[in-house]
Order: C-alpha cells, then sequence, then structure tokens
C-alpha cells in the first residue's frame, strides 16, 4: 500500500486554513473529569499508578453498571483523574489499538520529577522510549501505552498548543 504524503500534507493544510482560528472562542468544557480504562487485575493497577507512577489513588467503589465491578480512581494533577473499571467474570480481549480506540494517554510532569520517574521505571524494568528528551513512552501492565510528558500544560517540545 502507497501513502501519498504529499496529499496528506495539502489535507492537512486545508484543515488548518478551515478550521483553526486566530481568535478561538472559550471551550464549553471546564476540564477532562476522568478517563475511563478497564484494568484487568485491580492491585496490580493500583501498585502500577500509585506506587511506580506516584498518582495518589483517590477512591475506590462499585461500579453502579456492573455489580461486582470497581469503579477506581487516580489523581493525575490539576484536577483531573485517570479511572479504572475491571469486570469480573466478563472475558474481555487483551488492549489493542483500533480506529476510534486509544492511542495513547500523555500526562505531563516536571522535568525533575519525569526524570525520576524514568529512573524507577527502568529499575522496575517497564520497557520504554524516549522521543525528543522530553517524551517517555510504556506500556501500563494490561498493554495501555502511556507517554510521560516533561512540558507544561498546553505546550509540545515548544510550540503552544492551546
Amino acid at each position: 500500500m502507497s501513502i501519498d504524503y504529499p496529499a496528506i500534507e495539502t489535507a492537512r493544510e486545508r484543515i488548518r486554513a478551515e478550521h483553526l482560528r486566530e481568535h478561538r472562542p472559550p471551550s464549553s468544557a471546564r476540564g477532562l473529569h476522568h478517563f475511563a480504562l478497564i484494568s484487568s487485575d485491580v492491585e496490580r493497577t493500583i501498585a502500577f499508578y500509585q506506587g511506580l507512577l506516584e498518582f495518589p489513588l483517590t477512591e475506590i467503589f462499585e461500579n453502579r453498571d456492573y455489580k461486582g465491578s470497581n469503579h477506581f480512581f487516580f489523581d493525575i494533577g490539576n484536577g483531573n483523574l485517570l479511572a479504572f473499571f475491571d469486570f469480573p467474570g466478563l472475558d474481555l480481549d487483551p488492549y489493542r489499538e483500533v480506529v476510534g480506540g486509544l492511542h495513547h494517554i500523555a500526562i505531563s510532569v516536571d522535568p525533575s520529577t519525569w526524570e525520576r520517574l524514568r529512573g524507577k521505571l527502568e529499575a522496575a524494568g517497564v520497557p520504554h522510549q524516549i522521543e525528543s528528551g522530553a517524551s517517555i513512552y510504556f506500556r501500563d501492565p494490561d498493554g495501555v501505552r502511556l507517554e510521560l510528558l516533561a512540558d507544561p500544560l498546553g505546550e509540545m517540545y515548544g510550540s503552544r498548543v492551546i
């Protein structure tokens, strides 16, 4: 299969011209309340996110939609949460990237925290990839791709994105 890169760039420029606004109105949203993922093992997920990544567990209760399922939350800063469900008894497929699905979750951390967490990932033997000296990509125990980004919120590799 051949990819027409010039056509993709032309389409990107057209989309930018048609949809990006110099004077953008404020968003109707207040922020990301929580992003919900599925966990195959609650305690392993807590050990990874709270123990390794230092995202404090803030709450755990029964999922209102599935009896016996847990709904639990981690503080990822700035009033935002990363949430998980487990679904005991369901035969769920392992994580995979699909069209319309999750590619990765990027979480901003300050540079000194980025360095500390990189060291913890290395010490724990978590495979990872560093890009542009500011991003570290790795997978959680269920295969979800995560990125720790040492850039401030609203910036990416020196460019303002908001």
